[in-house]
């Protein structure tokens, strides 16, 4: 575990610090990194058995959350946070050219495991995380669709900007 990491998304007051969580696990646990992404809230929909929690369109520089299930666990900030690490660390394993979900399913279980331990809620939400959402999927790597109406986060990919405006 890495006290410093798990404190950084406990502490986190938004979804660009708890990118910033994310990024700093995915880079200690595997060396890699990508700079430029942007985050996307948008109703992507789903059917009363699935809904998909975030997508990564291949080939671009935006991740897409889905607002509904992110709704749904608001009200409760540790769950909401453990949530949103979970769905962004696993797009972000996307955008980093991983795109078989099996493998990166696998990559998050052991990403939260190693930063955050065994018994975070974001490890137990990479472990199954129907125990949080029964209806929650994820979803498959597609083009961008056109007609979303995708509303971008402000400031979300912070580290990477080396002034400010």
């Amino acid at each position: 575990m890495d006290d410093r990491i798990r404190s950084r998304l406990d502490l986190a007051q938004g979804l660009p610090e708890i990118f910033e969580a994310v990024k700093e696990a995915v880079r200690v646990s595997t060396g890699r990194s990508r700079a430029g992404l942007m985050l996307g809230l948008a109703d992507l929909g789903g059917d009363a058995f699935h809904m998909v929690g975030g997508l990564y369109p291949s080939a671009t520089n935006i991740i897409v959350m889905n607002r509904a299930p992110m709704a749904k666990m608001a009200k409760d900030p540790e769950r909401y946070r453990a949530y949103c690490f979970h769905i962004l660390l696993h797009e972000y394993l996307h955008s980093l050219g991983m795109m078989d979900e099996g493998e990166v399913r696998g990559m998050t279980r052991m990403i939260s495991e190693r930063t955050l331990g065994e018994g975070h809620m974001a490890t137990l939400m990479a472990v199954d995380l129907s125990r949080f959402l029964p209806f929650v999927s994820y979803g498959e790597p597609k083009e961008a669709d056109e007609e979303l109406d995708i509303e971008l986060v402000p400031g979300f990919d912070r580290s990477n900007c080396g002034y400010f405006a």
